[in-house]
C-alpha cells in the first residue's frame, strides 16, 4: 500500500490511523533518507496510541519507551555503525514485548529483525511531498 503525504501533518494524521489498529507485540521497521519524516510518523504513531506526551527522536540515547495504551519502545539507530552494537541493545526482547517497537533507520539491523514485522518507507518526492509505502504482506499476515 501506498500513500502521499503533502506535509508533516498529513504523515503525522497517517502514523495515527495506523497506531490506532496496532496490536501488542508488533515490530515496525521504519526506512528513509535524512529528513524524510520517519520521527513525524512515529509521533502519529503514538497519538494513535493514546500518548499524552511529546515523542522525541531518541538518536543521542538509541531508544525512548512511552506509556500509552501498551507500551511504545522508539528505537534509532541512526548513530549506530557496528552489528555488535545493535545485539548490545537487547532488541530481541523487546520484539517479544507486549508493546508496539519502532525502529527507526532499521536498515542497520538487515539480519536481525524477526521476518513478522511491518516494513515502511518514507520516501521524499521531487515535489517535497512524500511517498509512505506499508508492506501490506507483512501487515495483514
Amino acid at each position: 500500500m501506498k500513500q502521499i503525504s503533502n506535509s508533516s501533518e498529513e504523515t503525522l494524521e497517517f502514523g495515527e490511523k495506523l497506531g490506532k489498529k496496532l496490536k501488542k507485540n508488533t515490530l515496525i521497521a521504519l526506512y528513509g533518507e535524512f529528513g524524510a519524516g520517519k520521527t513525524v510518523f512515529v509521533k502519529g504513531i503514538a497519538k494513535g496510541l493514546g500518548c499524552k506526551i511529546d515523542v522525541n527522536s531518541p538518536s543521542f540515547v538509541f531508544m525512548n519507551e512511552y506509556q500509552c495504551r501498551m507500551p511504545l519502545y522508539h528505537i534509532d539507530l541512526y548513530r549506530i555503525n557496528k552489528l555488535e552494537d545493535i545485539l548490545s541493545l537487547g532488541l530481541d526482547e523487546l520484539f517479544e514485548s507486549q508493546g508496539v517497537c519502532v525502529i527507526e533507520w532499521a536498515e542497520k539491523a538487515t539480519g536481525l529483525l524477526p521476518a513478522k514485522r511491518i516494513d515502511i518507507k518514507i520516501n521524499i518526492l521531487d515535489d517535497g511531498k512524500r511517498e509512505i509505502e506499508i508492506n501490506e504482506q507483512q501487515f495483514f499476515s
